[in-house]
């Protein structure tokens, strides 16, 4: 049986899907981004006269903890994943956001494929992730 939510208290999804689906011992995250609640986004600022400074490490860890989140919420944890898929608008980002997923994973972490997207949703957003967990358990309540 297949189960799905959208969280309250995280950033609603813009279009009709979950943030997570678990079925059977499968968890699988949506693409997720730093975007917050209120529509803004970790790693984006703008200054007085408009001019944006974009950070991929925040964004990437905004990113991861969300995913975090959005996994606890279904009782599991990073340490379920199995498999991630990252989309960076810019190449040139790898470095930076190479080094802020090494500060959760290492090579005994989940399998991982990273490509360029043209762009996301939003300009302001320089990465988005997708990601599939396995728990040992079977989940056979609802997930709250």
């Amino acid at each position: 049986m297949a189960q799905a939510k959208v969280l309250a208290g995280m950033a609603v999804p813009r279009g009709r899907f979950p943030h997570v689906k678990v079925v059977g011992n499968l968890v699988f995250v949506s693409g997720t981004s730093s975007r917050r609640p209120d529509n803004t986004f970790v790693g984006a600022e703008a200054d007085e006269l408009g001019v944006t400074n974009l950070d991929i490490k925040a964004q990437t860890r905004a990113v991861i903890e969300n995913i975090r989140t959005i996994l606890g919420s279904v009782g599991a944890s990073l340490d379920d994943l199995v498999q991630v898929t990252a989309y960076l608008v810019n190449m040139n980002d790898f470095h930076g956001y190479n080094t802020a997923y090494a500060e959760y994973f290492d090579e005994s972490g989940p399998t991982r494929t990273t490509v360029a997207v043209h762009q996301l949703p939003h300009p302001h957003l320089l990465i988005e992730m997708q990601a599939v967990a396995y728990v040992n358990e079977r989940f056979d309540q609802e997930i709250s």
